[in-house]
């Protein structure tokens, strides 16, 4: 198990990392997510031992880590560039850390066939790495990275260099390679929908602070505060007032009253509609009136701005969704149970 306690890291007299701690449990695919400069790729250069931290400390199995140099802590690291060796074939590189480790040919032989039948490379060993596709090069690089059998895998952007369609042939790929090998592997992105496709557990980062550790779903359907829901896209954040009326409690929005989610927060909140909760038509509990402002195609669904009084809404709809044209005037309608949730104001 690899043990995060408490880590911080300065830059230029500002925090990379300010009391970042989690675990990542033997065989479990974590992925560190976050906009540029949250710490995702400092944290990964402490944990491989590549830099170090002013304060906290790396465990590995309730080992402290801070003393074990790089080449010692049994961690591999897979970069988005791949850095292949073009004077090697693919045997070559796919060998290249077992022949570092000194490993007696025969072994060498055996396992870089296991791996190019794992990553689905059987019979490449002798092709030039020039020749290769660039979802064939990915998969050579995670072949080299997979075949020391480190303890912890590292993964920095791996497919960031690929095109949309091959990045999702290949993510589903690495996923499946990555389990199959039972790979304990951290997985850095910045790219929501690559981290809900290949991670059992996301470690959501903000200017160095963990905001949320949670899995997929969970992240998506229940954010811990406004920041995470901003970042997965869900941006119907509306000021809000929780009063009490009566033996009830009521959310004042400026899209009406709306009943209160359970929670602990009183007063001045943000509150949440989510934008996949929002349907045409009045079947729902809560109804409001809008005015159709755009709508965009995006393939699996449809995006609708609709402005109601003076509030500008983003409801993401099924691809097939009728929409009447622009400017007309549409029907909402949600359950507030599984459409609102509410988080402190924002300073």
């Amino acid at each position: 198990m690899l043990d995060l306690r408490d880590l911080h890291k300065i830059f230029n007299g500002k925090p990379a990392l300010n009391g970042v701690s989690f675990k990542v449990k033997t065989g479990e695919i974590v992925a560190l997510l976050g906009p540029s400069g949250s710490g995702k790729s400092t944290l990964l250069s402490i944990v491989a031992g590549l830099d170090h931290a002013e304060r906290g400390e790396v465990r590995w199995d309730e080992k402290k880590m801070s003393n074990v140099p790089a080449h010692r802590r049994g961690f591999g690291l897979m970069f988005q560039d791949y850095a292949l060796f073009p004077h090697r074939d693919v045997f070559g590189n796919v060998a290249f850390g077992l022949q570092l480790g000194a490993k007696p040919a025969a072994l060498i032989q055996r396992r870089v066939s296991e791996v190019l039948q794992l990553v689905g490379l059987a019979g490449f060993e002798r092709r030039e790495v020039s020749s290769l596709s660039g979802g064939e090069q990915q998969r050579v690089a995670l072949a080299r990275a997979l075949a020391p059998q480190t303890r912890l895998l590292m993964l920095d952007e791996p497919l960031g260099s690929l095109d949309r369609a091959l990045r999702t042939r290949l993510l589903e790929e690495l996923a499946a390679i990555l389990r199959k090998a039972r790979q304990t592997s951290l997985y850095v992105t910045h790219d929501q929908e690559e981290a809900y496709a290949i991670a059992d557990r996301i470690v959501l980062l903000k200017a160095g602070r963990v905001e949320q550790v949670a899995a997929p779903e969970e992240l998506y359907r229940r954010p811990a505060t406004a920041f995470v829901a901003r970042f997965l896209g869900l941006h119907n954040l509306l000021p809000a007032r929780i009063v009490k009326a009566g033996q009830r409690t009521w959310l004042e929005t400026p899209i009406g009253r709306l009943p209160a989610p359970q929670t602990k927060l009183s007063g001045d909140v943000l509150a949440l509609l989510r934008p996949d909760a929002v349907k045409l038509g009045r079947g729902l509990p809560i109804k409001l009136n809008g005015t159709l402002l755009s709508k965009r195609f995006h393939g699996r669904n449809l995006q609708a701005k609709v402005k109601v009084g003076e509030t500008h809404l983003v409801l993401e709809l099924p691809s097939d969704a009728t929409l009447p044209r622009q400017r007309a005037k549409v029907q909402l309608s949600f359950d507030p149970r599984q459409a609102v949730q509410v988080f402190p104001r924002e300073a």
